[in-house]
């Protein structure tokens, strides 16, 4: 077989996604869900796997459910070697799952820590391993690491989820040089996202005694789905999704002094809402949010009314080789035009 390249496809794509069940992960499997791509969908809850291999198979995918604690290097090994098994060579392999604890570090439980990180950061670590030890033997395929815009700009109350993040950026950057160094082929990409109407305000560990919000403005999922789907097929170190995302590190390297000022009187506040916490709430950092309550929550969380279905920043970042040509285009006309213009004394 011939190299791949982010820019092609196969007539039969094999894609892996972590986080699969809900949120981002489950918007990236309706992306890329088509005819002849091939989608293992891994997360620990069965009924959100069961709900996105459905809606692959609707567009015309093959899907393969295999639950996985990514947090186990062994369980997300044994998953890679399902999907070789069934399909063969891994041509893309997304990192999304997540979990995180909403609360001040000194409030935090050092247990609490261990598994968020863990999930967030040792979980990408152990996927992009097992990828690559798989990619390597053909010398092709896509890793897409879905990064945030708190992995170059922390807040409060989400330490965990920042820090996490923040070393599978560190992580991603040894393996791209790695990678130069051994002239391989296979890319590796960081999609970096802004805030998203996912189930993870309401599933994640909450020990401020307030429902948690994201910070404004939020974004549908579906999005960030697509931005998951471009970033594979395009050779980018990495992109944005949303406005905010880059302006928070735009403003972190000009001053991060004054933005730490700027998120202790905003960020702080601005995450909780007034509605206090659910008694029978889920929490999914130990255990999924996949029994009754919260069987097969979707894509969405409860932010639809807030939530924008398009990014400009992200039409102008996706389709930027379409516009610069526009763009030169309209130049060579006005030009053109200007030159031919009569000219009168």
């Amino acid at each position: 077989m011939g190299k791949f390249r982010a820019g092609e496809r196969s007539a039969r794509e094999v894609i892996v996604i972590t986080g699969a069940s809900a949120g981002i992960g489950r918007a990236a499997a309706r992306a890329f869900a088509r005819p002849g791509a091939c989608i293992a969908l891994l997360a620990r809850g069965v009924h959100g796997l069961q709900g996105a291999s459905r809606e692959v198979r609707a567009a015309g995918g093959e899907a393969l459910i295999i639950p996985t604690d990514v947090a186990d290097a062994e369980q997300v090994e044994s998953a890679a070697a399902k999907v070789e098994q069934a399909w063969g060579g891994i041509d893309i392999w997304v990192n999304n799952a997540t979990t995180t604890v909403f609360s001040a570090v000194s409030e935090l439980n050092p247990s609490d820590l261990k598994r968020a990180t863990e999930v967030a950061y040792l979980g990408a670590a152990y996927g992009t391993m097992s990828a690559l030890r798989r990619m390597r033997r053909r010398n092709r395929g896509v890793i897409v690491q879905v990064g945030s815009a708190l992995s170059y700009r922390a807040i409060p109350l989400q330490a965990a989820y920042c820090a996490a993040k923040h070393a599978m950026r560190a992580f991603t950057d040894s393996v791209r040089c790695e990678l130069l160094h051994d002239c391989s082929d296979i890319h590796v990409t960081m999609v970096h996202l802004s805030a998203f109407n996912t189930p993870q305000f309401d599933w994640s560990r909450n020990l401020m005694g307030r429902r948690a919000l994201p910070l404004a403005p939020i974004f549908q999922p579906e999005i960030a789905g697509r931005a998951i789907v471009w970033a594979a097929r395009h050779r980018r170190r990495e992109v944005f999704v949303g406005w905010p995302a880059v302006k928070a590190v735009v403003a972190n390297k000009i001053a991060p002094g004054w933005l730490d000022r700027i998120l202790a009187n905003t960020a702080y506040e601005g995450q909780l809402g007034d509605e206090p916490l659910s008694e029978n709430r889920c929490e999914n950092l130990y255990s999924p949010c996949d029994g009754d309550a919260g069987a097969d929550a979707g894509a969405h969380g409860r932010f639809d009314d807030a939530s924008r279905n398009f990014s400009l920043q992200w039409f102008w970042t996706s389709k930027r080789g379409a516009l610069l040509t526009a763009a030169a285009s309209l130049t060579l006309l006005g030009a053109v035009w200007a030159l031919r213009r009569p000219r009168h004394g």
